[in-house]
């Protein structure tokens, strides 16, 4: 029977690292995801599975450990939050340029600026739209549970290495340090040095006995080359999108309007549908998972049933916009968000849908 532990999300995150057989965590300590590295100190993996657990000089430190650590084929990852993360762009578009697998976790805090270390959503942009410079992505996944965090590590490594390609885990402050019954599954153990040669030789720093060496960088002096380049990473991005989508949906079946919300939005958003079903509303619910990539076809394919749709985010309206392009004008879409840390409460959002409709 698998074991079940209370635990916060931030907490799970760190167990998830240690039993997908991560081999190394390199971070830097901010509020509110400091439980990550406080977890993995205090559980002292490297006794155990031989995983390493560091804290680096700062954040920007981080993520570039982790760019080595990817070069050798290694599960490696960091996690931050909203102004750490911040920091680490620069080297996230390195480790997308030169092809890497790795996983960013983003536990996300009211800004712009340092802001509070309330929960917040406004990294939204940040995260799906590229964050650092270039035309690169990240593969993205918004956890609504502590569960979701712990499953997530093991998801996002899996889809880093089959698309190598950088997976970030963006949460939020609620979902970082509520505590709820994690399920704990058997742990895999780190790959052999084996393992890794078999699935990564083509393109890591592993030792090149009887092949010629790999080279990993991020430049091209020439310009045809670049290009070519950005175009293979955009149809890279384009089988993301055709194959890796995930969503739920709350009541959605017969509903004439649809909240979409995501983390913690998500689940407030499903007390909001229970009330306004009592008042003989039919509201249902859309929870994407993967942020990029985003639902698209999906959100679509409810539209001809809906009369409205309404973002719920914890942010001035950033998801809404990507919405809105699917929707394209076919239905109103409205936006109700709080900012600075404010989470709005079932009652609340429910007046403010009912005023949209009205």
């Amino acid at each position: 029977m698998a074991e079940k532990i209370l635990m916060k999300g931030n907490e799970a995150i760190a167990y998830g690292a240690i039993d997908c057989g991560c081999d190394g965590y390199f971070g830097y300590p901010i509020t509110p995801q400091s439980e990550v590295m406080e977890t993995l100190m205090k559980v002292q993996p490297w006794e155990t599975t031989g995983m390493v657990v560091l804290q680096a000089e700062s954040e920007t430190s981080s993520i570039n450990m982790v760019y080595g650590g990817a070069c050798c084929g290694k599960k490696v990852m960091t996690s931050s939050s909203s102004p750490g993360v911040s920091l680490m762009c620069e080297g996230i578009s390195y480790i997308a340029g030169a092809e890497l697998p790795c996983v960013v976790v983003n536990v996300m805090r009211g800004g712009p600026g340092l802001g509070t270390i309330q929960p917040s959503q406004g990294d939204y942009f940040q995260t799906i739209k590229g964050g650092g410079h270039g035309d690169y992505k990240c593969i993205v996944l918004a956890p609504a549970s502590a569960q979701d965090m712990y499953d997530f590590v093991d998801l996002a490594f899996e889809l880093a290495f089959k698309y190598r390609n950088p997976a970030m885990i963006l949460g939020d402050g609620v979902i970082g340090q509520m505590m709820e019954k994690v399920e704990l599954r058997e742990p895999k153990p780190r790959r052999t040095d084996a393992e890794i040669r078999a699935l990564c030789d083509s393109w890591a720093t592993i030792g090149c006995e009887g092949r010629h060496g790999n080279t990993i960088t991020s430049l091209s002096l020439d310009p045809v080359t670049q290009e070519n380049f950005n175009l293979h990473l955009q149809k890279k991005y384009d089988t993301i999108q055709e194959n890796e989508v995930r969503y739920a949906t709350y009541r959605t079946e017969d509903a004439e309007h649809l909240i979409v919300a995501f983390g913690c939005m998500s689940r407030i958003g499903e007390a909001v549908v229970d009330l306004a079903r009592e008042q003989g509303i039919k509201l249902g619910l859309f929870r994407p998972i993967t942020l990029f990539p985003f639902p698209k076809k999906e959100i679509d394919a409810l539209v001809p049933q809906l009369k409205s749709i309404i973002s719920l985010e914890l942010n001035a309206g950033q998801m809404v916009e990507d919405i809105r392009l699917i929707v394209n004008g076919r239905i109103p879409v409205n936006f109700y968000g709080r900012q600075g840390g404010m989470i709005p409460d079932p009652e609340e959002i429910l007046e403010a849908f009912l005023k949209t409709i009205k």
